[in-house]
């Protein structure tokens, strides 16, 4: 007999800076002048594409690691920088329909996407060819005021900006 299946999981870090901009909440309302660091998935079966194919920094973890220390850790393979120091914001998980659990923290750094040295990934491309090729796992990063974020990112991701600008705000 077999225990029961264990989903994956995955942690990650949500950067966002105050800024001098106007109003960037909800619509009708001002709330925070902030921006969020997305990244765009690296690799060529995202090349081309924008709406809905950016991410919050995130990646799998074991049985051996807290979700801080993975988001943490993942935040250096993805990005290539140190994870910033400072508060770290439960923004609580979500369960992806494939039964992955996603949780990320939110914490309040700058950043300069042109210091990113992303992680690398390997995959067979093109497919069924036998060779194998290595790909960015962002291709970039980049800072967006919430309307737009809320349009690049993963529709399983938006939720945590949404708790984000509801943190803020409160």
């Amino acid at each position: 007999m077999t225990g029961p299946k264990r989903h994956k999981r995955s942690a990650g870090l949500l950067l966002f800076r105050r800024t001098t901009a106007g109003a960037d909440g909800a619509a009708g309302d001002p709330g925070p002048a902030i921006e969020v660091l997305l990244g765009h998935m690296g690799g060529p079966l995202w090349s081309g594409r924008d709406a809905g194919d950016w991410a919050i920094p995130k990646g799998e973890y074991g049985p051996d690691e807290t979700p801080r220390d993975a988001a943490r850790r993942e935040f250096t393979e993805e990005i290539g920088l140190p994870p910033p120091e400072g508060e770290y914001l439960p923004l609580g998980d979500v369960r992806l329909t494939s039964g992955k659990l996603v949780t990320i923290w939110a914490v309040e750094a700058d950043l300069d996407p042109a210091l990113m040295v992303p992680g690398t990934f390997t995959m067979e491309w093109p497919p069924h060819s036998g060779r194998e090729e290595e790909f960015p796992e962002l291709d970039q990063v980049a800072w967006f005021a919430p309307p737009v974020a809320r349009n690049k990112l993963m529709a399983s991701q938006i939720p945590f900006l949404e708790r984000l600008l509801g943190l803020l705000k409160g």
